[in-house]
């Protein structure tokens, strides 16, 4: 129980603080990107400005004449500006390719002035491209003079980012796994108080349910006596018989409440036998037949026909399925069914007992296996129970690493199962 709330306790704290991490690193590469445009954007922004400043014109006859021989790449001579430059392109006022460098552009100008990123196909390695370009107007005195357009390639860029994305990858799992380990610690340390509390608790109850044996067996004894004595007189029968009834109610309550404080989830190695089911569900079933008779109940049980054994501890196992097989009898009315059923799987043992009874809610379900929970109060306080039924029945499957289940429909029946591994002795 306590490792099972670790395990929770862990797990949200690793996936809430794990989010908060994933989230942050998605913030930081988002970041990185955009610091490493912006760094590239200014690079190519400037260059661009310093080949618009070359762009010379003069009017003739009341017209612009645009000379652009000056400007790197797109006139005559060389500029230290057009290293990875993958091509310059100017477009006169209209919008219209006047001169390119690198690869053709299009007739007419397709975009708007500013930065974009695009991908391109290089003509000789036939190889996909990411570029950054800019469209940069070119004003005069009397107004645009075109459009230059420079692209630069992303492939610095994104192997930078690549880079920074490989450390993250590798960051993320390692903090993640420090932030799990971290939480199991905690849930550790959390926990601790809460399981010294808890066994304090179960020390208590073993003792006061040990204390309270010698005299509730004291009470039903001097009943049983006082009813034999006053067999004559019948005005002593009835409260001679509630004290009889109360008092071994009382027994059996405490004595559920020293198995559950005794039992604590573990089975001592020299308590485990080799145990035949076929056996010992057959027994039961033998067992209960005249009741399931006197409740006119039809109680039926299918066996495997290979023997199925198990290291367990007969006792335990045996009180389990009879708490199922009790309340099985208990919930369904007369002219009903209980079937105790046996199915083999690979490495499991499967006992069933189903039947036709009331059922239970659904609302009920998840909680049918805590400490006194009773779905019916009033029912359950009429035919004697406590709620520890199946609490009990839980634990000592789980302590032999097994799993109960249950499905229900109210009105139709119940099917609890109990899952057993069957595994060599070694398991304890």
């Amino acid at each position: 129980m306590f490792n099972h709330s670790r395990r929770n306790l862990a797990r949200w704290f690793t996936l809430s603080m794990g989010s908060i991490l994933v989230v942050f690193a998605g913030g930081i590469y988002y970041f990185e990107i955009k610091d490493k445009l912006d760094v590239l954007d200014r690079l190519l922004y400037d260059r661009t400005r310093v080949m618009a400043a070359s762009v010379q014109y003069e009017w003739r006859q009341g017209h612009k004449q645009v000379d652009l021989s000056n400007v790197p790449l797109l006139g005559s001579g060389s500029h230290p500006l057009d290293k990875n430059l993958v091509y310059v392109r100017w477009y006169n006022p209209q919008g219209q390719s006047i001169r390119f460098f690198g690869t053709p552009p299009p007739e007419q100008l397709n975009v708007s002035p500013g930065f974009l990123t695009i991908k391109s196909v290089d003509p000789l390695l036939e190889d996909e491209l990411w570029l950054r370009q800019v469209t940069l107007p070119v004003e005069g005195r009397h107004g645009i003079l075109g459009y230059l357009q420079v692209a630069m390639p992303l492939a610095e860029t994104q192997n930078s980012l690549s880079q920074f994305q490989v450390v993250l990858t590798l960051a993320v799992p390692v903090a993640l796994g420090s932030i799990g380990l971290t939480g199991w610690l905690l849930g550790g340390a959390a926990m601790q108080p809460i399981r010294q509390s808890y066994h304090q608790l179960q020390r208590f109850t073993a003792d006061a349910s040990h204390e309270l044996r010698s005299p509730l067996s004291a009470i039903l004894t001097n009943a049983q006596v006082a009813l034999m004595i006053a067999a004559d007189d019948l005005q002593y029968h009835q409260p001679l018989e509630n004290i009889i009834d109360s008092a071994k109610s009382m027994g059996t309550l405490v004595n559920n409440l020293l198995l559950l404080a005794r039992q604590q989830g573990q089975i001592l190695p020299q308590s485990l036998k080799l145990l035949n089911l076929n056996d010992l569900l057959e027994n039961l079933a033998s067992q209960y037949l005249e009741r399931a008779m006197s409740q006119s109940i039809s109680l039926t049980y299918e066996l495997s026909e290979q023997p199925i054994e198990l290291w367990a501890d007969p006792d335990l196992l045996r009180q389990a399925v009879e708490n199922l097989l009790d309340n099985a009898c208990k919930y369904t009315p007369a002219s009903g069914t209980v079937q105790l059923r046996l199915v083999p799987h690979p490495g499991w043992a499967v006992i069933q007992v189903i039947d036709t009874g009331i059922g239970i809610p659904e609302a009920d379900l998840p909680y049918i296996f805590d400490r006194f929970y009773r779905v019916d109060t009033e029912r359950s306080q009429d035919s004697g129970g406590f709620g520890l039924g199946l609490a009990i029945a839980r634990q000592i499957v789980q302590a032999h690493n097994g799993q109960i289940h249950v499905a229900s429909t109210v009105g139709k029946g119940s099917n609890f199962q109990v899952e057993l591994p069957i595994k060599p002795r070694s398991m304890a």
